[in-house]
C-alpha cells in the first residue's frame, strides 16, 4: 500500500512537465480560454439550478455564512480534511503548521463529536488549509495554465494535478475500512459544496455585475490563490473590482 502515494507522485510530476508555464510578464495565462468559458457557463447554470430549489425560507441564513445544519456540515468536512494538510504541512518542511494542523483535528475530533462542533477555534487553533498544490508551489512547480473544471469551477493546472494527488495523500484513506472510507470522502465533497452555498453569493454577485463574468471569476480566482499562497507582487497584482463602475 505504502508504494501507491509514491506512484502518484511521480505521475503528478509527470503532467506538471506538460504544464503551460505562464508566459515571462503575463499576469493571467489561459490558453484554454474557449473550453473554459464552456465549463463556466455549464457550472453557472448547475449552481442556478441547484439555489433554484431552496424555498425562501432557506434562504434566509438562521446563523452567519449559512444554516445550523449547513455549518455542521462543513466542520465535519472540514475536519475530515485535516490529517491530508497535516502530510502536506510535513512535505512543505512546515512542522509548525503540521502541529497546528494535527492539535486542530484532535481537539475537534474529541470534544468537538467528530468535527461537528468547533472548540479547537475557542484556543487559537483556526483552520489553516493546505493542499497538494501548495506543497509543488513550496517545490517550485509553476501554476501551469488557467483551468476551469466541471462542477469544481476555477483552477490551474498546479492545482488541478494536485487535487489527484490529495486523495492518495489522506491517511484515513488507509486507516478506514471500505464503507468509512466511502463515507469520509462524501462528507468532504459535502462540506465543500456547504462552503460553496455559504460563500457563493457573495462571489457570484461580484462576478455577475461585471461587464465579462468569466473574467472576472477568473481575476478573483488567481488574485486569492496567489495571495494564499504567498505570491504577492506588484507584477502579479490584478485587481479584481478593475471592471466595477464607480
Amino acid at each position: 500500500m505504502l508504494w501507491r502515494p509514491g506512484i502518484v507522485l511521480l505521475v503528478a510530476f509527470g503532467l506538471l512537465a506538460a504544464c503551460n508555464p505562464r508566459p515571462q510578464g503575463t499576469v493571467v495565462h489561459d490558453p484554454y480560454e474557449t473550453v473554459n468559458r464552456a465549463w463556466f457557463e455549464r457550472n453557472l447554470a448547475l449552481d442556478s439550478a441547484i439555489g433554484s430549489d431552496r424555498s425562501d425560507d432557506e434562504a434566509e441564513p438562521a446563523a452567519p455564512g449559512g444554516n445550523v445544519l449547513q455549518q455542521r456540515v462543513r466542520h465535519f468536512g472540514s475536519n475530515l480534511s485535516h490529517p491530508g494538510y497535516v502530510v502536506n504541512n510535513v512535505l512543505q518542511l512546515r512542522p509548525d503548521r503540521a502541529m497546528h494542523n494535527f492539535f486542530r483535528f484532535a481537539i475537534n475530533s474529541t470534544i468537538g463529536i467528530g468535527g461537528l462542533f468547533d472548540p479547537a477555534a475557542s484556543v487559537g487553533l483556526i483552520a489553516r488549509p493546505t493542499d497538494f498544490g501548495e506543497t509543488m508551489h513550496r517545490w517550485g512547480a509553476n501554476e501551469g495554465a488557467y483551468v476551469v473544471l466541471p462542477v469544481i469551477g476555477p483552477s490551474t493546472e498546479r492545482d488541478a494535478a494536485g487535487m489527484v494527488v490529495n486523495i492518495f495523500l489522506d491517511p484515513l484513506r488507509y486507516v478506514l475500512p471500505g464503507r468509512e472510507r466511502v463515507g469520509a470522502t462524501g462528507a468532504r465533497l459535502a462540506g465543500r459544496i456547504a462552503d460553496r452555498q455559504a460563500f457563493g453569493d457573495i462571489i457570484d454577485a461580484n462576478v455577475m455585475r461585471s461587464e465579462d463574468p468569466y473574467a472576472q471569476a477568473r481575476l478573483l480566482f488567481l488574485q486569492a490563490r496567489r495571495h494564499h499562497l504567498g505570491m504577492d507582487s506588484e507584477d502579479d497584482f490584478i485587481d479584481p473590482y478593475a471592471d466595477f463602475p464607480d
